[in-house]
C-alpha cells in the first residue's frame, strides 16, 4: 500500500526498510512532521504513518481524508495526538503499536534513576576536565527503597521486575491489577498513598483527560521528602511549572528524571544546538543540578525499533486485507 511516512529519521528508514522486505509496501519518507500544513504531502496515499509528536487534529485529518487517506498507522503506543472523534466522522481507521519491547522504556527509566542517584552526569563532566574530586557526588543505595509505579501495564511490569531485582519494595497505582506485578509482590494502593510512601515514583500511564497533570502542585506536596520523580511516559502527566517550583523549594522533590516534556513538540527529535530555545520553562529545568533530561529516547533500542517497524507495517497489511487486529485498533470513546 502506498504510505506517506512522516517525522522520519535515519534510524526510522533503516528499520522500516528492513521490515518492508517482507511486506513490500510503497513507502514515501518525509522528514517533516505531520500537521495541517504538511498534510497535503500525503495526497494520493491511502495510508499515513505518524509518530508521537505529529499533530493529527481535526483540520489535519480532514486534509488527509480529502487527499484519499483512509488509514492512520501510528508507529507508537500513545495516541493522545489524534483527534479520534474527527477520525471517526471522516471514516478513517487509526491503528497503533500497543506494545513494543517494554523493557526498552523500563530500562531507560532505571538509567535515569541511576544517573540522578549517583550523579553520573556530573561525574562524567568532572573527569573529562581532569577533576576527580568526589565532593557533591554522594548518592544512596536503591536496594531497600520503595518504588512507586504509576501505571502497571507492560512497561510498568517490566520496571517492577527490574526494581524487584534491585531489592526494592514495590507499590502500584492502576485500575487494573496486573497478575505479573502481583506475582512480584507489588502492593496496589491509591495514588496519594503511593506518593507518600515512595522514595522513587516512576510514571508509566497513558495521557488521558483524567491523567493530565497527574503530578501537580497539590500531589507533589504529598510526596515523600527527598523523593525522586521519573517520567518516561507522556510529558503532560507532569505540570512543569509546579515541578519547577518544587525543585526550587528542595523539600518534597529532590530529583527529576524525564525523557518526555509536555511542550516537547517544537524541541525534540531535532538538532537545535545552534539556535536559541524559546521555551523558558524547559530552559529553567536544564539549570537544576538534580535534573536529568533526555529527548524522548526511551524507545530507541534495536529491538524496539524492529518491533515498531514490523507491527506498523503489519497493521498496514491487515488494513489492506480487511483483517485488522482489534487490539491494534484505536477507537473514539465518544
Amino acid at each position: 500500500m502506498k504510505t506517506a511516512v512522516f517525522s522520519t529519521r535515519e534510524y526510522d528508514r533503516k528499520f522500516l526498510d528492513e521490515a518492508n522486505r517482507k511486506f513490500k509496501h510503497e513507502l514515501t519518507y518525509h522528514a517533516e512532521s505531520l500537521h495541517r500544513t504538511t498534510a497535503t504531502m500525503a495526497a494520493g496515499c491511502p495510508a499515513v504513518c505518524a509518530f508521537v509528536d505529529d499533530q493529527l487534529d481535526g483540520p489535519t485529518l480532514a486534509t488527509l481524508a480529502a487527499g484519499g487517506t483512509r488509514l492512520i498507522a501510528l508507529r507508537s503506543a500513545g495516541f493522545n495526538n489524534v483527534d479520534l472523534a474527527s477520525a471517526e466522522k471522516l471514516k478513517m481507521t487509526v491503528m497503533r503499536v500497543p506494545a513494543y519491547s517494554p523493557e526498552a522504556v523500563a530500562e531507560h527509566a532505571v538509567a535515569l534513576m541511576l544517573a540522578l542517584n549517583r550523579n553520573t552526569h556530573h561525574a562524567y563532566n568532572r573527569v573529562r576536565e581532569g577533576n576527580f574530586d568526589l565532593n557533591g557526588l554522594v548518592g544512596f543505595n536503591i536496594a531497600g527503597k520503595t518504588v512507586g509505579i504509576v501505571g502497571t501495564g507492560k512497561i510498568g511490569a517490566a520496571l517492577a521486575q527490574i526494581m524487584k531485582g534491585f531489592g526494592c519494595s514495590l507499590l502500584g497505582y492502576d485500575k487494573y491489577h496486573s497478575p505479573a506485578c502481583l506475582a512480584l509482590g507489588i502492593r496496589y494502593v491509591e495514588l496519594a498513598d503511593l506518593l507518600k510512601e515512595s522514595d522513587i515514583v516512576s510514571l508509566h500511564c497513558p495521557l488521558l483527560p483524567d491523567t493530565k497533570h497527574l503530578i501537580n502542585a497539590k500531589t507533589i506536596k504529598l510526596m515523600k521528602r527527598g523523593s525522586m520523580l521519573i517520567n518516561t511516559a507522556r510529558g503532560a502527566l507532569i505540570d512543569t511549572h509546579a515541578v519547577i517550583e518544587a525543585l526550587k523549594e528542595r523539600d518534597h522533590l529532590s530529583y527529576l528524571g524525564i525523557d518526555v516534556y509536555e511542550e516537547e513538540g517544537p524541541l525534540f527529535f531535532a538538532d537545535l544546538s545552534s539556535t536559541i530555545i524559546q521555551d523558558d520553562a524547559f530552559e529553567r529545568l536544564t539549570t537544576f543540578p538534580n535534573v536529568v533530561i533526555t529527548g524522548h529516547q526511551g524507545f530507541l533500542t534495536r529491538e524496539a525499533l524492529t518491533q515498531i517497524a514490523e507491527i506498523t507495517l503489519s497493521n498496514i497489511s491487515d488494513f489492506e486485507s480487511g483483517r485488522q487486529k482489534s487490539e491494534n485498533l484505536v477507537k473514539s470513546n465518544n
